[in-house]
């Protein structure tokens, strides 16, 4: 299902904050060069100053106060969604036809994937991740017996090439969180990948996990 050869692509790790609205440009740019093959492939890492994104499926009854924090309006599909640092944000802008068969890219399958990759991932923390039926993004169930979100997902696809991606609680400011009802889920909370195992993140693990679970 997963691309032969992951090497062809290109990969980068911003260590200083990156503007959303400067991280959207440069996605629609890339996208338009990979499509016309003048640019490879690329999944890049990063993490944004607070923002708010609301996705083509978003509905205002979903921010829940007025916030001096930014709201972007975008085309990836979802709802709202908050941004922060201590949340690792994959990019991914990736051909699926060359991810799958020329003549079957498939979105469905292409979502799956990165579900899995962000289980892969939070495994190797000794989280277990899972995907639950009719919630989008990886859910985990904590020591008091609830089920809470861990990671977000939005993609949008042009002439088959994607972008937007993944986001993953590693320790953000949760409080962000109150001001919206994330991804349009009311009943269940969000939780971070330090709140889950009470301790501090090792960031260079967690980069490193990135990549060598796409191998696994």
């Amino acid at each position: 299902m997963t691309q032969k050869n992951f090497s062809n692509i290109e990969w980068r790790v911003s260590k200083e904050l990156v503007h959303f609205a400067d991280a959207l440009d440069f996605m629609q740019k890339r996208v338009e060069e990979i499509i016309a093959k003048t640019a490879p492939e690329l999944i890049w890492i990063l993490e944004h100053p607070p923002v708010y994104t609301a996705g083509i499926s978003a509905s205002d009854a979903d921010l829940l106060a007025k916030t001096d924090i930014p709201i972007f309006k975008t085309n990836r599909g979802g709802k709202y969604t908050y941004h922060c640092p201590g949340m690792k944000i994959i990019y991914v802008m990736l051909d699926l036809k060359k991810f799958f068969a020329p003549e079957k890219p498939d979105v469905a399958l292409f979502v799956e994937f990165l579900e899995n990759w962000v289980i892969k991932i939070l495994a190797d923390f000794g989280i277990k991740g899972e995907i639950k039926k009719g919630r989008v993004g990886i859910w985990v169930t904590n020591k008091n017996n609830s089920e809470k979100k861990i990671a977000a997902l939005g993609i949008k696809i042009k002439k088959w090439v994607s972008y937007h991606g993944i986001a993953i609680n590693l320790d953000p400011e949760m409080s962000g969180f109150g001001n919206i009802v994330p991804c349009g889920i009311k009943e269940f909370g969000v939780t971070s990948m330090r709140e889950i195992l009470g301790e501090k993140i090792d960031e260079e693990k967690f980069l490193n996990s990135i990549s060598s679970s796409l191998q696994a």
